[in-house]
């Protein structure tokens, strides 16, 4: 292959395990897979022509993992018949897993990889990891490309703000390609609110008094995914940003030694903690799963939820057709904050990834340019009621109201958008440390907010100061 898939290799085991991207005892096997010599096992290029900017093969199959949640497969199944009709000698594979790492895991360290990986889910692997280890291509390739729809445009000059940028860990290379644009939140029912006689409360004091009120009436005023609290931070971060300014999220990204000690940080877990000291969360909240959390709010039984934009597809056999979904910022602490209500955190999600070692990289590169068309892109809409990476790729759709609210939430927002990056850089510090570890037992009412900042202070400094962890500055 040319100098764009040549992959330079060193060892990171140390980082990998380290990060919790490897086990210990499969440290030989990625050691062997990172060090050996050139891309023998991909295919040849086809020739380039106006019709095939990547040079794609066109008898070579393509190995296509989907990671089944919120978003489905068939999406991604339509997008394949549509690559088989551009290039009828190949046979795309399209298979599906909820268990990314453990499924595909082995096949990075053994060297034969898919050739193109939505890596999502609960089990994500470690994209900074995948990144220093060196086992991701870089997608300029596919950025530079002309547009599936427009040849005189570049795929990277039709994507929303920020999606390339997500995708940079190094410089300026791409590795990562977010497909999904999520606007993440507060969700909620405004038929739910209407029976209390409320609107969405823009102050906390305003949602204290909502939640007080709807306790009064047997509802609690939220719910989470309490067996994976990394939900919280889907509103909890871009509130810790509106208290004090989108530099508070930048020192946690950075792994700043002060990043947990900051007051803004201090007011937003206090007034978070209200609502487990005053019984405002759903009974039950901290054993429940994501789809369980989510059914009990569809019912009625809690108002608010923290999520992202995937959530009106993942409920949709348990919404009831006059719920009227909606999602809001975070309610603004009081009148001192920096950023105004409208603050959001949107960003790309559903991460799509090409391994250095694929046997068809540039097949899994014209995948996602074709993924990345509006054909595709409005398929994915009327599928699954979320945006894609595609701007503008919503024109002309009749949109569900939870996906119409959150293009108003985005438009109201403007420049007012914050995007946390510890999540894609730091995965494991982000879920299972700071996560878990801190912010689901605060919540649960195991540990007050100063031992929360304390402790996620003390996960952030041990990243910051580990030496096999490779750190990332914006």
């Amino acid at each position: 292959m040319g100098s764009t898939f040549d992959v330079h290799r060193r060892d990171l085991i140390k980082r990998a395990a380290a990060a919790g991207l490897i086990a210990v005892p499969a440290v030989g096997a990625l050691t062997s897979c990172a060090s050996g010599g050139g891309e023998s096992n991909q295919v040849d290029k086809g020739e380039k022509s106006k019709d095939n900017p990547l040079a794609v093969n066109g008898t070579a199959a393509l190995e296509v993992y989907i990671f089944d949640g919120g978003f489905g497969t068939q999406y991604a199944k339509d997008a394949a018949k549509t690559y088989e009709q551009r290039f009828p000698e190949a046979k795309v594979s399209v298979k599906s897993t909820q268990k990314i790492q453990s499924v595909l895991q082995p096949r990075f360290n053994g060297g034969t990889p898919p050739d193109l990986i939505d890596n999502s889910g609960a089990e994500q692997m470690d994209m900074g990891v995948l990144v220093g280890q060196k086992q991701l291509a870089d997608l300029s390739p596919l950025l530079d490309a002309p547009s599936i729809d427009d040849a005189s445009v570049k795929v990277r000059d039709t994507l929303r703000p920020g999606i390339v940028e997500m995708g940079q860990y190094d410089g300026e290379q791409c590795y990562v390609l977010n497909y999904a644009y999520t606007v993440y939140g507060v969700w909620y029912s405004q038929t739910n609110l209407d029976k209390i006689g409320e609107e969405y409360p823009k102050t906390w004091d305003d949602m204290l008094k909502v939640c007080a009120k709807a306790k009064k009436k047997g509802v609690a005023g939220w719910t989470y995914p309490g067996k994976y609290p990394y939900y919280l931070p889907f509103s909890l971060y871009p509130f810790m940003a509106k208290i004090g300014g989108d530099e508070v999220l930048k020192k946690i990204d950075n792994l700043e030694p002060d990043a947990w000690k900051q007051p803004a940080v201090k007011a937003a877990l206090e007034a978070y903690y209200e609502l487990h000291k005053k019984g405002y969360i759903l009974q039950g909240t901290p054993g429940l799963t994501h789809i369980q959390s989510q059914t009990a709010w569809n019912e009625g039984e809690a108002l608010f939820i923290p999520n992202g934009s995937w959530v009106e597809n993942e409920t949709a056999k348990t919404t009831p057709d006059d719920f009227e979904m909606r999602v809001a910022p975070p309610s603004s602490l009081d009148s001192g904050d920096k950023m105004p209500f409208a603050t959001t955190w949107a960003s790309g999600g559903e991460p799509f990834i090409v391994p250095a070692k694929a046997k068809n990289p540039t097949g899994g590169m014209e995948q996602m340019r074709v993924l990345l068309g509006k054909k595709a892109t409005q398929n994915f809409v009327k599928q699954v009621s979320s945006l894609t990476a595609l701007d503008g790729g919503t024109d002309g759709l009749d949109l569900p109201p939870g996906l119409n609210s959150a293009i108003g939430v985005l438009d109201a927002a403007g420049d007012n958008i914050v995007n946390p990056r510890i999540p894609n850089w730091y995965v494991s510090l982000h879920k299972d440390k700071i996560g878990t570890g801190c912010l689901g037992e605060m919540m649960a009412g195991r540990m007050t907010p100063a031992e929360c900042m304390k402790k996620a202070q003390q996960f952030t400094d041990e990243a910051r100061e580990d030496d096999s962890v490779k750190h990332y500055t914006r």
